[in-house]
Protein backbone atom coordinates (compact mmCIF):
# COMPACT_ATOMS: atom_id res chain seq x y z
CA UNK A 1 0.00 0.00 0.00
CA UNK A 2 1.44 3.51 -0.77
CA UNK A 3 2.03 5.82 1.87
CA UNK A 4 -0.58 8.24 1.50
CA UNK A 5 -3.27 5.22 1.47
CA UNK A 6 -1.33 3.91 4.59
CA UNK A 7 -1.65 7.37 6.37
CA UNK A 8 -5.43 7.80 5.00
CA UNK A 9 -6.10 3.84 6.93
CA UNK A 10 -4.74 5.15 9.89
CA UNK A 11 -6.66 8.51 9.89
CA UNK A 12 -9.75 6.24 9.42
CA UNK A 13 -9.09 3.31 11.80
CA UNK A 14 -8.50 6.32 14.16
CA UNK A 15 -11.22 8.64 13.64
CA UNK A 16 -9.39 11.80 13.28
CA UNK A 17 -8.08 13.93 10.31
CA UNK A 18 -5.17 13.53 8.33
CA UNK A 19 -3.06 16.62 9.58
CA UNK A 20 -3.99 14.80 13.37
CA UNK A 21 -2.32 11.72 12.15
CA UNK A 22 0.74 13.79 10.77
CA UNK A 23 0.99 15.76 13.91
CA UNK A 24 1.13 12.62 16.14
CA UNK A 25 4.03 11.75 13.58
CA UNK A 26 5.68 15.34 13.65
CA UNK A 27 4.68 17.40 16.24
CA UNK A 28 3.22 14.57 19.04
CA UNK A 29 3.15 17.39 21.94
CA UNK A 30 0.70 19.55 20.12
CA UNK A 31 -1.96 16.17 19.97
CA UNK A 32 -3.88 14.79 23.25
CA UNK A 33 -1.87 12.09 24.89
CA UNK A 34 -5.36 10.14 24.74
CA UNK A 35 -5.96 11.07 20.69
CA UNK A 36 -1.93 10.61 20.52
CA UNK A 37 -1.99 6.92 22.10
CA UNK A 38 -5.12 5.98 19.82
CA UNK A 39 -3.62 7.22 16.40
CA UNK A 40 -0.02 4.89 17.65
CA UNK A 41 -1.96 1.86 18.24
CA UNK A 42 -3.82 1.67 15.02
CA UNK A 43 -0.38 2.89 13.09
CA UNK A 44 1.30 -0.55 15.02
CA UNK A 45 -2.16 -2.59 14.13
CA UNK A 46 -1.79 -1.65 10.58
CA UNK A 47 1.63 -1.80 10.40
CA UNK A 48 2.16 1.59 9.10
CA UNK A 49 5.92 2.77 8.57
CA UNK A 50 6.22 6.76 7.31
CA UNK A 51 8.93 7.37 4.27
CA UNK A 52 11.28 9.59 5.82
CA UNK A 53 13.26 9.65 3.12
CA UNK A 54 10.43 11.63 0.87
CA UNK A 55 9.51 13.37 3.95
CA UNK A 56 13.04 14.92 3.75
CA UNK A 57 12.96 15.29 -0.04
CA UNK A 58 9.80 17.19 0.40
CA UNK A 59 11.32 19.09 3.10
CA UNK A 60 14.35 19.80 0.51
CA UNK A 61 16.74 18.31 2.98
CA UNK A 62 17.95 14.29 2.33
CA UNK A 63 20.11 12.38 5.60
CA UNK A 64 22.12 10.57 2.69
CA UNK A 65 25.40 11.81 2.58
CA UNK A 66 27.21 9.57 -0.52
CA UNK A 67 31.07 8.82 -1.00
CA UNK A 68 32.66 7.68 -4.77
CA UNK A 69 36.11 6.08 -4.13
CA UNK A 70 37.89 4.82 -6.29
CA UNK A 71 38.80 1.29 -5.12
CA UNK A 72 36.32 -0.33 -2.77
CA UNK A 73 38.51 -3.13 -2.11
CA UNK A 74 41.35 -1.25 -0.82
CA UNK A 75 41.59 -0.92 2.75
CA UNK A 76 42.94 2.60 2.10
CA UNK A 77 39.99 4.09 1.23
CA UNK A 78 37.88 1.28 3.76
CA UNK A 79 39.51 3.52 6.83
CA UNK A 80 38.31 6.99 4.69
CA UNK A 81 34.74 5.60 4.65
CA UNK A 82 34.91 4.11 8.67
CA UNK A 83 36.07 8.14 9.63
CA UNK A 84 33.34 9.82 7.07
CA UNK A 85 30.69 7.02 8.81
CA UNK A 86 31.45 8.08 12.39
CA UNK A 87 30.73 11.60 11.53
CA UNK A 88 27.94 11.32 9.30
CA UNK A 89 26.08 8.89 11.45
CA UNK A 90 27.03 10.88 14.82
CA UNK A 91 24.73 14.00 12.62
CA UNK A 92 21.96 11.70 12.70
CA UNK A 93 22.81 11.08 8.59
CA UNK A 94 23.44 7.83 6.66
CA UNK A 95 26.54 7.02 4.30
CA UNK A 96 25.95 5.47 0.98
CA UNK A 97 28.90 4.18 -0.45
CA UNK A 98 29.65 4.08 -4.34
CA UNK A 99 33.00 2.45 -6.00
CA UNK A 100 34.02 3.94 -9.49
CA UNK A 101 36.68 1.28 -9.45
CA UNK A 102 39.23 3.64 -11.34
CA UNK A 103 36.50 3.86 -14.00
CA UNK A 104 35.34 6.96 -15.74
CA UNK A 105 32.27 6.23 -16.96
CA UNK A 106 31.32 4.12 -13.61
CA UNK A 107 32.12 7.37 -11.93
CA UNK A 108 29.38 9.34 -14.06
CA UNK A 109 27.04 6.78 -13.93
CA UNK A 110 27.46 7.18 -9.98
CA UNK A 111 26.70 10.82 -10.13
CA UNK A 112 23.87 10.44 -12.32
CA UNK A 113 22.14 8.65 -10.18
CA UNK A 114 23.34 10.32 -6.26
CA UNK A 115 21.77 13.92 -8.47
CA UNK A 116 18.41 12.45 -8.91
CA UNK A 117 18.14 10.69 -5.20
CA UNK A 118 19.15 14.76 -3.88
CA UNK A 119 22.26 13.65 -1.66
CA UNK A 120 22.62 15.96 1.01
CA UNK A 121 26.12 16.06 0.20
CA UNK A 122 29.08 14.22 -1.86
CA UNK A 123 32.14 12.71 -0.94
CA UNK A 124 34.30 12.14 -3.55
CA UNK A 125 37.73 10.70 -5.15
CA UNK A 126 37.72 11.26 -8.89
CA UNK A 127 39.09 9.41 -11.14
CA UNK A 128 40.51 12.21 -13.16
CA UNK A 129 42.06 15.81 -12.42
CA UNK A 130 38.73 17.52 -13.14
CA UNK A 131 34.94 16.44 -13.66
CA UNK A 132 32.50 18.58 -15.67
CA UNK A 133 29.82 16.33 -14.34
CA UNK A 134 31.11 17.19 -10.90
CA UNK A 135 31.05 20.53 -11.33
CA UNK A 136 27.51 20.51 -12.01
CA UNK A 137 26.61 18.99 -8.44
CA UNK A 138 28.22 21.88 -7.20
CA UNK A 139 26.03 24.33 -8.97
CA UNK A 140 22.94 22.69 -8.43
CA UNK A 141 23.65 23.64 -4.62
CA UNK A 142 24.74 19.65 -3.86
CA UNK A 143 27.65 20.51 -1.31
CA UNK A 144 30.89 18.24 -2.96
CA UNK A 145 34.26 17.77 -1.25
CA UNK A 146 37.28 15.65 -2.63
CA UNK A 147 38.74 13.22 -0.98
CA UNK A 148 42.69 12.52 -0.87
CA UNK A 149 42.70 15.06 -4.01
CA UNK A 150 43.58 18.75 -3.45
CA UNK A 151 41.55 21.32 -4.93
CA UNK A 152 41.90 25.03 -6.42
CA UNK A 153 38.82 25.32 -6.75
CA UNK A 154 36.91 28.05 -4.70
CA UNK A 155 33.50 26.45 -5.03
CA UNK A 156 34.00 23.30 -3.26
CA UNK A 157 36.07 22.11 -0.29
CA UNK A 158 39.08 19.53 -0.18
CA UNK A 159 40.52 17.40 1.88
CA UNK A 160 44.09 15.37 0.73
CA UNK A 161 47.57 14.47 1.47
CA UNK A 162 50.55 16.22 -0.07
CA UNK A 163 51.59 13.26 -2.23
CA UNK A 164 54.51 15.32 -3.79
CA UNK A 165 56.17 14.99 -0.81
CA UNK A 166 55.52 11.63 -0.13
CA UNK A 167 57.16 10.84 -2.82
CA UNK A 168 59.91 12.90 -2.53
CA UNK A 169 60.28 10.98 1.49
CA UNK A 170 60.16 7.27 -0.23
CA UNK A 171 63.01 8.10 -3.20
CA UNK A 172 64.78 10.14 -0.48
CA UNK A 173 65.08 7.19 1.84
CA UNK A 174 66.30 4.79 -1.23
CA UNK A 175 68.86 7.17 -2.41
CA UNK A 176 69.92 7.34 0.88
CA UNK A 177 70.22 3.80 1.23
CA UNK A 178 72.80 4.03 -1.79
CA UNK A 179 70.44 2.78 -4.82
CA UNK A 180 71.10 4.03 -7.89
CA UNK A 181 68.54 1.63 -10.05
CA UNK A 182 65.10 2.38 -8.22
CA UNK A 183 61.80 1.46 -10.32
CA UNK A 184 58.40 3.26 -9.78
CA UNK A 185 55.51 1.19 -10.15
CA UNK A 186 52.03 2.16 -10.23
CA UNK A 187 49.17 4.01 -12.88
CA UNK A 188 47.15 4.51 -14.15
CA UNK A 189 48.94 8.20 -14.51
CA UNK A 190 45.13 9.42 -14.90
CA UNK A 191 45.09 8.82 -11.34
CA UNK A 192 46.56 12.56 -9.75
CA UNK A 193 47.57 10.56 -6.72
CA UNK A 194 49.69 8.21 -8.98
CA UNK A 195 51.04 11.39 -11.25
CA UNK A 196 52.01 13.55 -7.91
CA UNK A 197 53.71 10.62 -5.93
CA UNK A 198 56.27 9.99 -8.71
CA UNK A 199 56.69 13.68 -9.44
CA UNK A 200 58.03 13.78 -5.81
CA UNK A 201 60.43 11.06 -6.33
CA UNK A 202 61.62 12.35 -9.94
CA UNK A 203 62.30 15.49 -7.96
CA UNK A 204 63.92 14.17 -4.81
CA UNK A 205 66.30 12.24 -7.22
CA UNK A 206 67.32 15.16 -9.53
CA UNK A 207 67.81 17.06 -6.41
CA UNK A 208 70.49 14.68 -5.32
CA UNK A 209 74.54 14.47 -6.11
CA UNK A 210 74.97 11.40 -8.60
CA UNK A 211 73.73 9.49 -11.44
CA UNK A 212 70.41 7.60 -9.82
CA UNK A 213 68.44 6.36 -12.79
CA UNK A 214 64.19 5.99 -11.93
CA UNK A 215 62.48 3.81 -14.10
CA UNK A 216 58.69 3.46 -14.49
CA UNK A 217 56.70 0.53 -14.44
CA UNK A 218 53.10 1.79 -15.49
CA UNK A 219 50.44 -0.79 -14.29
CA UNK A 220 46.62 -0.67 -15.43
CA UNK A 221 45.54 -0.53 -11.80
CA UNK A 222 46.43 0.11 -8.00
CA UNK A 223 46.03 -3.66 -7.26
CA UNK A 224 48.06 -6.46 -6.07
CA UNK A 225 47.59 -8.53 -9.25
CA UNK A 226 49.09 -5.54 -10.65
CA UNK A 227 51.95 -5.25 -8.70
CA UNK A 228 52.38 -9.64 -9.42
CA UNK A 229 52.53 -8.70 -12.69
CA UNK A 230 55.20 -5.66 -12.04
CA UNK A 231 57.32 -8.30 -10.59
CA UNK A 232 57.32 -10.41 -13.15
CA UNK A 233 59.14 -7.58 -15.64
CA UNK A 234 61.59 -6.93 -12.62
CA UNK A 235 62.44 -10.47 -12.58
CA UNK A 236 63.16 -11.09 -16.27
CA UNK A 237 65.72 -8.21 -16.20
CA UNK A 238 69.34 -8.72 -16.34
CA UNK A 239 70.73 -8.47 -12.96
CA UNK A 240 72.77 -5.56 -14.71
CA UNK A 241 69.45 -3.41 -15.75
CA UNK A 242 67.30 -4.96 -12.67
CA UNK A 243 66.11 -1.84 -10.40
CA UNK A 244 67.67 -2.75 -6.53
CA UNK A 245 64.59 -1.06 -5.11
CA UNK A 246 61.14 -0.42 -5.99
CA UNK A 247 58.42 2.69 -4.99
CA UNK A 248 54.94 1.22 -5.49
CA UNK A 249 52.22 4.27 -5.66
CA UNK A 250 50.48 1.88 -2.88
CA UNK A 251 50.69 -0.98 -0.32
CA UNK A 252 48.51 -2.94 -2.33
CA UNK A 253 51.06 -2.76 -5.17
CA UNK A 254 53.98 -3.42 -3.05
CA UNK A 255 52.29 -6.60 -1.70
CA UNK A 256 51.83 -7.77 -5.01
CA UNK A 257 55.27 -6.96 -5.89
CA UNK A 258 56.86 -8.92 -2.85
CA UNK A 259 54.56 -11.65 -3.28
CA UNK A 260 55.81 -11.78 -7.52
CA UNK A 261 59.79 -11.06 -6.74
CA UNK A 262 59.63 -13.86 -3.93
CA UNK A 263 57.98 -16.30 -6.58
CA UNK A 264 60.76 -15.56 -9.15
CA UNK A 265 63.43 -16.21 -6.76
CA UNK A 266 64.35 -12.70 -5.53
CA UNK A 267 64.61 -11.43 -2.06
CA UNK A 268 63.41 -8.49 -0.50
CA UNK A 269 65.01 -6.53 0.80
CA UNK A 270 68.05 -8.24 0.41
CA UNK A 271 68.01 -8.53 -3.68
CA UNK A 272 65.46 -5.63 -4.03
CA UNK A 273 64.29 -3.29 -1.41
CA UNK A 274 60.78 -2.52 -1.82
CA UNK A 275 58.83 0.59 -0.30
CA UNK A 276 54.61 0.76 -0.64
CA UNK A 277 52.17 4.03 0.29
CA UNK A 278 49.28 4.33 2.60
CA UNK A 279 50.56 2.05 5.00
CA UNK A 280 47.68 0.02 5.59
CA UNK A 281 47.19 -2.73 8.35
CA UNK A 282 48.12 -5.33 6.03
CA UNK A 283 51.62 -3.53 5.66
CA UNK A 284 53.09 -4.29 8.92
CA UNK A 285 51.74 -7.93 8.87
CA UNK A 286 53.48 -8.98 5.47
CA UNK A 287 55.73 -11.90 5.07
CA UNK A 288 58.21 -8.87 5.05
CA UNK A 289 57.30 -5.89 7.52
CA UNK A 290 56.82 -3.33 4.60
CA UNK A 291 57.97 -0.02 4.38
CA UNK A 292 55.21 2.54 3.55
CA UNK A 293 54.54 6.47 3.46
CA UNK A 294 51.87 6.30 6.42
CA UNK A 295 48.31 8.66 5.28
CA UNK A 296 46.30 9.73 8.34
CA UNK A 297 43.38 7.65 6.55
CA UNK A 298 40.39 7.76 8.90
CA UNK A 299 41.53 11.39 9.85
CA UNK A 300 40.64 12.24 6.02
CA UNK A 301 37.43 10.46 5.94
CA UNK A 302 36.07 12.35 9.46
CA UNK A 303 37.60 15.57 8.34
CA UNK A 304 36.19 15.57 4.95
CA UNK A 305 32.59 14.76 6.38
CA UNK A 306 32.79 17.69 9.09
CA UNK A 307 33.65 20.19 5.87
CA UNK A 308 30.72 18.94 4.11
CA UNK A 309 28.11 18.80 6.42
CA UNK A 310 29.48 22.47 7.91
CA UNK A 311 28.53 23.51 4.02
CA UNK A 312 24.82 21.38 3.91
CA UNK A 313 23.86 23.13 7.30
CA UNK A 314 24.75 26.55 6.86
CA UNK A 315 25.84 27.22 2.71
CA UNK A 316 25.64 31.09 3.60
CA UNK A 317 28.38 31.10 6.39
CA UNK A 318 30.23 28.43 4.90
CA UNK A 319 33.93 28.98 4.35
CA UNK A 320 35.60 26.77 1.55
CA UNK A 321 38.81 25.14 2.98
CA UNK A 322 41.63 22.89 1.56
CA UNK A 323 43.04 20.58 4.13
CA UNK A 324 46.51 19.18 3.44
CA UNK A 325 47.89 16.82 5.78
CA UNK A 326 51.95 16.06 5.67
CA UNK A 327 52.80 12.10 5.15
CA UNK A 328 55.04 10.08 7.22
CA UNK A 329 57.62 7.23 6.25
CA UNK A 330 57.38 4.49 8.25
CA UNK A 331 60.69 2.56 7.92
CA UNK A 332 60.25 -1.61 8.62
CA UNK A 333 62.29 -4.20 7.22
CA UNK A 334 61.91 -4.23 3.44
CA UNK A 335 64.08 -1.83 3.32
CA UNK A 336 66.41 -2.43 6.42
CA UNK A 337 69.38 -3.24 4.16
CA UNK A 338 71.59 -0.80 3.45
CA UNK A 339 73.30 -1.71 -0.15
CA UNK A 340 76.66 -0.37 -1.52
CA UNK A 341 76.75 2.63 -3.66
CA UNK A 342 76.92 1.46 -7.44
CA UNK A 343 75.87 -1.65 -7.42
Amino acid sequence: MAEANNIKEVARRAGVSLGTVSNVLNRPETVTPAIRQRVLDVIKEVGYVRNDSARHLRAGRSRTVAIVVLDVANPFFTDIVRGAEQVVERAGGMLVVCNSGEDLAREQRHLDALEEQRVRGLLITPVGRSSKRVERLVKRGIPVVLVDRGSGEANRCSVAVDDVMGGRLAADHLAKAGHRRIAFVGGPFTITQVTDRHAGATQALADRDGDIDLQVIETRSLSANAGRGAAESICALPTAKRPTAVFCANDLLALGVLQGLTTGGLRVPQDVALIGYDDIDYAASAAVPLTSVRQPREQLGRTAAQLLLEEADDADRHGHRHVVFEPQLIVRQSTSTVRRKGR
